[in-house]
């Protein structure tokens, strides 16, 4: 089935997908397409051994609620194939074979987290069902139509060509396959998001600085964030790719949200 292979800116958040030509954004600033991968994997590798920790310390552990909404709303059935994207930690891996999912291919472009990913699934005793490879998101080792849901947690705004990506969600779905994204998003109570801005561009870097030792990488994360497509325009995206169905739940006023879609 699988074949594995080798400072805040005033910059505004952006509503549209990454521009056609050579540059991209990575957070706030324009760099060359060819270079987002790299920075973005520097950025993992800096913080993969505190990343979990610090999921828990910016949430204040809500994203293990959002996790188990997108667990909920997926009701994996027992044995069924999952691919999970940029899953390196083995969060989702973990709870989809808890819920009865047959096999869990993780695929990440990031070692340093796939290593922890391993590393806990060893801890916890979770051997059997869980496979863990590195990949690309835009070029998945996978094959054509050979599972039957794929999940993305917090990962596809931080690939080069999100197009792309969506397009190799559909490309390895089986017919009849769900595709689930979990993902940061637009808040959309007038209080709220103001809030949220000051406490992601003040207070994450800061405690990037003191737990993790990198501000820099949560400044980018922030930025990140922002510059990710609105609820309404990530789904037109998903549509585009050709998925089918798609529909989006708001989590915690919208600082999240799961989106849904199936291969027809």
């Amino acid at each position: 089935m699988f074949k594995h292979t080798p400072g805040q800116s005033s910059v505004p958040p952006s509503d549209a997908p990454a521009s056609e030509d050579d540059t991209t954004h990575f957070g706030f600033r324009r760099v060359a397409a060819a270079e987002k991968a790299k920075l973005v994997r520097g950025v993992f590798d800096r913080v993969a051994s505190r990343y979990d920790l610090m999921n828990d310390l910016m949430s204040g552990g809500i994203h293990r609620l959002w996790k188990g909404a997108m667990l909920d709303w997926l009701a994996p059935r027992p044995g069924i194939q999952v691919l999970d994207v940029g899953g390196g930690t083995g969060d989702i891996a973990f709870r989809l074979r808890q819920r009865g999912a047959g096999s869990v291919v993780v695929v990440d472009v990031n070692r340093e987290m796939l290593a922890v990913g391993r590393d806990r699934a060893i801890d916890r005793g979770l051997i059997d069902g869980l496979s863990w490879v590195c990949g690309d998101a835009e070029a998945l080792p996978v094959a054509n139509a050979s599972v039957d849901a794929y999940t993305i947690a917090f990962c596809i705004r931080n690939v080069t060509h999100i197009e792309q990506a969506l397009a190799e969600a559909r490309r390895v779905l089986r017919p009849g396959g769900r595709f689930l994204c979990l993902e940061f998003s637009r808040v959309g109570l007038p209080v709220l998001d103001r809030v949220y801005d000051t406490y992601s561009f003040n207070i994450l870097p800061l405690l990037g600085r003191f737990v993790a030792g990198d501000a820099g990488s949560y400044r980018y994360l922030a930025e990140s964030i922002r510059r990710f497509p609105s609820q309404q325009v990530f789904a037109k995206m998903i549509g585009d790719a050709g998925l089918r169905r798609v529909s989006y739940r708001n989590l915690s006023g919208g600082i999240a949200a799961l989106h849904s879609a199936w291969r027809i």
